[in-house]
């Protein structure tokens, strides 16, 4: 039996990775700056995540944010750590950030050409049961507003097993919403129903349908017609990891990703996952439009 060492002593970290892309690329290196900026942020949030019970960060700060969450004491510090990081990468120029109103414009001698919007903390409302949580970005160039594509080789199954969405506003839903999940609860062609999984927490919910499959729904309803998930900083940053793994994420009537923002908090429906799965809650909803 060969020895095995017991530590690897030549690990790929993230940090590596990005440096040894942004060497291929020959570019600036404004990029590769900016994602290990967020990687320290990220590695201070996770440590603060993990001690928060010591630290007494559970709990709330006593305000809200501009989408109407009650703001809990790490959402502040989260979203601190980000901006700091961000502004002080030197490779950003407009920040948006779930947990502030207006964009936040960088001072001139700390711009860069990269505008950057994110949810600092995603699923906190369930950090005291310690449910995953996690930070969302989505990177733009502040000429065309075009995504940085980072990972190319993760790849989602055609076809998954897995549905994933709140049932508690079953009463609001379209009824092709409603049709469409009781297909899969009950297929018309008698084959296995679809298990349901849902966490509450988009990061956790939409991670595990890109590796097992299926198909992750926040639709639009009575209460929420415009949907309830932001386009910026939510429902874009997954959508495209989603298309680039070979999925489809869609609100319904158009893909998430053709959607003209008019506001920075904007809301929007959003349905995303495997593509055979996708294209039948389309044709669902196809179906209920032209009736």
């Amino acid at each position: 039996m060969a020895d095995q060492a017991p530590f690897d002593t030549d690990v790929n970290t993230l940090t590596r990775f990005v440096m040894e892309e942004g060497r291929k690329a020959r570019g600036t290196g404004e990029l590769t700056q900016l994602l290990n900026s967020l990687c320290t942020a990220v590695k201070a949030i996770s440590s603060a995540v993990r001690k928060a019970g010591i630290a007494h960060l559970y709990g709330i700060a006593g305000s809200t944010n501009v989408t109407g969450d009650q703001v809990k004491k790490l959402d502040v510090l989260s979203n601190d750590l980000v901006m700091n990081m961000l502004k002080s990468s030197f490779a950003t120029c407009v920040l948006v950030s779930e947990e502030d109103k207006h964009a936040i414009v960088v001072e001139p001698e700390k711009r860069g050409k990269y505008v950057v919007c994110f949810d600092p903390l995603d699923g906190s409302s369930n950090i005291d049961c310690l449910v995953s949580i996690g930070t969302i970005f989505g990177i733009y160039r502040k000429a065309i507003g075009e995504f940085i594509l980072v990972d190319k080789d993760v790849k989602i199954k055609k076809k998954g097993k897995i549905y994933s969405l709140n049932e508690g506003y079953a009463k609001d839903f379209d009824p092709a919403v409603t049709e469409y999940i009781q297909r899969k609860k009950f297929p018309p062609d008698n084959s296995a129903p679809y298990g349901a999984r849902y966490v509450g927490s988009m990061v956790a919910d939409v991670h595990r349908t890109l590796v097992y499959g299926g198909i992750f729904l926040y639709p639009a309803n009575k209460k929420s017609p415009s949907g309830k998930l932001r386009l910026l900083y939510e429902c874009n940053p997954m959508a495209y990891v989603m298309e680039k793994a070979g999925g489809m994420a869609t609100t319904g009537k158009e893909a998430v990703l053709d959607v003209v923002p008019t506001d920075i908090h904007q809301r929007a429906p959003v349905i995303l996952g495997s593509p055979d799965d996708v294209l039948e809650f389309l044709e669902v909803s196809k179906k209920h439009s032209a009736q």
